[in-house]
């Protein structure tokens, strides 16, 4: 018996809505890695992109358990030398709260150009509105 290898141009793409409010980033994040990498499906394939659209509402909402809110540092590198900046979680998700849940997914997703295709089809915002009524989103709960 042959193993079933999905091909890129088979594949059936669903679109989700997940309420990241009152959400734990972590927990929230390894989720929706899994379904954009389409390890949901029966037919996935590590070599191909099987995963479906998600978009994350209410990014403003999410929590960070622990002292995490003040001890954890996001870092970036701004490209000049000197360049690395740095601040808590408290005021990175009071700027800009999609930042903090897109970072984790994109750590949680394959380190490679397979990876960004994936990390392309995350789409994160701040309150409960989304510009992807015309996909016909489905609403999507979180196990546990």
């Amino acid at each position: 018996m042959k193993t079933y290898m999905a091909k890129p141009a088979e594949v059936d793409r669903k679109w989700y809505v997940i309420d990241a409010s009152g959400q734990a980033l972590g927990r929230l994040s390894s989720e929706v890695a899994s379904i954009l990498r389409g390890k949901h499906k029966a037919d996935y394939t590590p070599h191909v992109d099987t995963g479906d659209y998600v978009i994350v509402i209410n990014a403003e909402q999410i929590k960070l358990t622990g002292d995490k809110l003040n001890q954890k540092m996001f870092r970036y590198y701004t490209g000049y030398p000197g360049g690395l900046k740095e601040m808590d979680y408290k005021t990175l998700l009071q700027k800009k709260p999609e930042k903090a849940i897109e970072t984790a997914v994109k750590g949680m997703l394959p380190h490679n150009r397979l990876g960004n295709r994936m990390y392309k089809k995350l789409k994160v915002y701040r309150g409960s509105e989304h510009p992807h009524q015309a996909q016909k989103p489905e609403v999507r709960q979180l196990r546990g």
